[in-house]
């Protein structure tokens, strides 16, 4: 149970109290009462504030300021509430005590790694298809965007007890593929690209490709365009430009479970099923030769018609999609995900309408929009465009910002943080210059130095011969405001996974940690005249034990491993790395 958890029962148990003695008056509910105790939003409000005198007064027929005053007095030897305040017309502002602090730090340390997370398969299953970019060139840093908030969405949601299968719609069928194919035919054979086709430099290295080890494709267009997509999902042996989508994804942190062919779909005759299903019931009609699902019906969501099969017989992406969805219903999941750019906002109700005709729970299904990325280097905007062959890859950025920080994956950090800083309803801006400093400039680096001083600070304790874990914390003396201020924040880590999972946004674990990496360097800063651990120069008195105060410094340590357990956590949430050692130009005053 959560500290906010424990506070609400405790206004509960209050309010059951007054209820027994009359105080509230024969009507009240308390029982049932739907109030809210909620964190206060500034520090000098208390800890918590909850509404119940507001939601009661009306029942009781007694002034909120009345009960409020009468929950105030029924909270004065609460085990949890240290203190109680009237607030405004009728709120109460309530502040906990430090042994309900410190009993939430030992919980934190007692679940290890699994701290903020739920039980296992408690949730629902799942479908989270994302990325599904086509399959004709590089992961751009827009795709890698989509790649990024689906994982970390999934995370969240795994985090919160569902079971989910990530997946991505390889889109190898239709008129883009065919025009990728032409584009790759034409490179072979040394001239321009279609009209309709594409320029990039990466469509030669792809023909060269297929000329050394397919050389039999030349022949066939649909063996060509088969072999072209796979040289995009596989990639290049020894191709820096073309590693391959999977491996792009994989250099991310993205691991797919699936990888659903939408050309298997016409292969194996499910989207004529789909279809029939629709004509069956009403929803496909003839017009000017092409065949149209018509949108109707209690339930529809406002959208225009759409067409399905052309006037030439061909199949419309639209059509792909309806036997994809009724697909991914009778796979048995709960839930449909899908994230998709934000030009996509007309795709949801489309969507919704299609199920609600096909007789399928259209509320499983919901979309995730973003918005734009924009990439800028050296104050320049870098303007790309895959058809063109000016693109910024993600293979590309990550390469430049590993190089520069001289680590591998530090390109994915950076790219993985910069996109989760901001609400997926937001464009993102990456400063590639920022994102390469080694400096606490840089919001990742700053993030990740949080950790590895955790990290160093518990280094030290174990060369002093002050690691060791006691059976017994003394955690009364973990007495500092700024303390139980950080205390209280990871108490409140598991809030944070469950409602940013809930509203999908892990934006929300980004700013959590921030703050957090804030709060510790404070306290860190500021806490000159006190320091967690004995400074060198005292510890050249042999005799330094006696006049150190051993336990303080254990609850300290046994609060800094709590810290560091959830900042692991929230870092593994967004898929960044949680380093335990880096350098810093600066590093004085460090505790190593």
């Amino acid at each position: 149970m959560s500290l906010a958890a424990h506070v609400r029962t405790s206004v509960a148990r209050a309010l059951s109290t007054l209820a027994e003695r009359g105080v509230l008056g024969p009507d009240a509910d308390v029982a049932g009462a739907r109030f809210n105790v909620d964190r206060a939003k500034r520090p000098e409000h208390g800890d918590f504030a909850t509404n119940a005198p507001m939601v009661l007064t009306k029942q009781a027929g007694v002034p909120p300021r009345e009960i409020a005053a009468a929950l105030v007095d029924a909270l004065a030897d609460d085990p949890v509430v240290r203190s109680a305040e009237i607030a405004g017309p009728g709120f109460v502002n309530l502040r906990v005590r430090p042994s309900a602090v410190h009993a939430e730090l030992a919980t934190i340390l007692a679940s290890g790694a699994a701290v903020g997370h739920a039980a296992s398969g408690v949730g629902e299953r799942v479908h989270l298809e994302f990325v599904s970019a086509n399959p004709t060139g590089p992961i751009t840093v827009a795709s890698a965007r989509n790649a990024v908030l689906g994982d970390a969405v999934g995370r969240l949601l795994e985090a919160t007890g569902h079971r989910v299968t990530r997946e991505y719609y390889l889109n190898d069928h239709g008129n883009q593929v065919r025009a990728f194919a032409a584009s790759v035919r034409a490179a072979h054979d040394g001239l321009p690209p279609p009209e309709d086709g594409y320029k990039g430099a990466y469509v030669a290295e792809v023909a060269r490709a297929l000329d050394a080890s397919s050389p039999e494709v030349w022949g066939d267009d649909d063996a060509l365009a088969r072999a072209a997509v796979g040289a995009m999902v596989r990639g290049l042996p020894g191709s820096t430009t073309l590693p391959g989508l999977r491996a792009t994804l994989a250099r991310l942190g993205v691991v797919f479970d699936v990888w659903f062919s939408e050309e298997s779909l016409h292969r194996w005759g499910h989207v004529e099923a789909a279809l029939a299903r629709l004509r069956a019931g009403g929803f496909l009609e003839e017009h000017d030769g092409a065949l149209w699902f018509v949108t109707k019906g209690e339930s529809a969501v406002e959208d225009k018609d759409r067409v399905v099969r052309k006037s030439t017989g061909a199949y419309t992406y639209f059509a792909s999609d309806i036997a994809y969805h009724t697909d991914k219903i009778e796979r048995g999941y709960d839930r449909l995900i899908a994230v998709l750019g934000a030009d996509h906002h007309g795709y949801v109700a489309r969507i919704r309408n299609v199920l609600d005709a096909l007789g399928l729970p259209s509320d499983r299904f919901e979309a995730l929009l973003y918005q734009l990325v924009f990439v800028y280097q050296e104050g320049e905007l870098v303007k790309s465009s895959k058809r063109a062959g000016n693109v910024v890859t993600a293979d590309e950025l990550m390469g430049d910002i590993d190089q520069a920080a001289g680590r591998v994956g530090a390109g994915r950090d950076a790219l993985r943080f910069f996109f989760l800083s901001r609400a997926a309803s937001t464009n993102v801006d990456i400063d590639v210059e920022l994102a390469k400093k080694k400096s606490l400039d840089n919001p990742v680096f700053y993030v990740q130095y949080g950790h590895a001083r955790l990290c160093s600070i518990l280094r030290k304790a174990d060369r002093i011969g002050l690691g060791d874990v006691p059976a017994t914390i003394p955690w009364d003396k973990l007495d500092h405001e700024d303390e139980l201020r950080v205390a209280m924040r990871l108490a409140a880590y598991a809030e944070v996974v469950a409602e940013a999972a809930a509203l999908r946004e892990p934006h929300r674990v980004v700013f959590y940690v921030q703050e957090l990496a804030r709060e510790f360097q404070s306290y860190f800063t500021r806490l000159k005249a006190d320091p967690i651990l004995p400074r060198d120069a005292t510890r050249d008195d042999p005799t330094w034990r006696d006049r150190w105060d051993v336990d303080k410094t254990v609850a300290r340590l046994a609060w800094v491993r709590a810290i560091r357990a959830v900042y692991a956590s929230a870092l593994a949430l967004i898929g960044v790395d949680a380093p335990e050692r880096m350098d810093l130009p600066d590093s004085a005053g460090d505790e190593e």
